[in-house]
């Protein structure tokens, strides 16, 4: 019985000798801006960006980074109803990514990355539904272009000028 369970035991390990993780290699699981960045914001002004920043980046500790990101919106009537009144409107945010390198003093990286949406007002006054589903769907275009902006910086040497 000790000798098939051995057999068995051999086996299983020599089967299993070739198999790869996923996560074999960490370059993409890993921010190299996280803790390293001093950022700041400018152009068009969203509330809750200041919030979601440090989720992507962290506490600035080494300094290494400085990120600009200038922000620009541009709002579209899409369809307009016989009253004049707009019943889609489509929201284009353009993300202007510039990152600078503290120890060269020179641009490493720059990017523009853009983010759609449509809402479909209720009415032409104050709508607390429309107005709660317009800022979820900023907040869904921001972490949107965030989370591209950072996959795109593990692909690239963010140390060369």
């Amino acid at each position: 019985m000790k000798k098939l369970l051995f057999i068995i035991f051999i086996i299983n390990i020599t089967a299993c000798s070739d198999v790869e993780f996923v996560y074999k290699e960490d370059k993409n699981l890993i921010n190299p801006l996280y803790e390293k960045t001093n950022f700041t914001i400018s152009g068009y002004d969203i509330n809750f960006i200041n919030s979601y920043l440090p989720m992507f980046f962290g506490d600035n500790k080494e300094d290494i980074f400085k990120l600009s990101i200038n922000i620009e919106q541009k709002k579209t009537k899409r369809s307009v109803e016989s009253n004049q009144a707009a019943s889609m409107i489509r929201y284009e945010l353009k993300l202007n990514y510039t990152l600078v390198s503290n120890e060269k003093n020179c641009v490493t990286f720059e990017k523009e990355l853009l983010s759609y949406f449509s809402i479909f007002p209720k009415s032409s006054g104050y709508n607390y539904g429309t107005d709660a589903s317009l800022e979820k769907k900023y907040e869904l275009a921001i972490i949107e272009n965030l989370n591209r902006f950072t996959s795109m910086l593990s692909d690239i040497n963010i140390n060369n000028c």
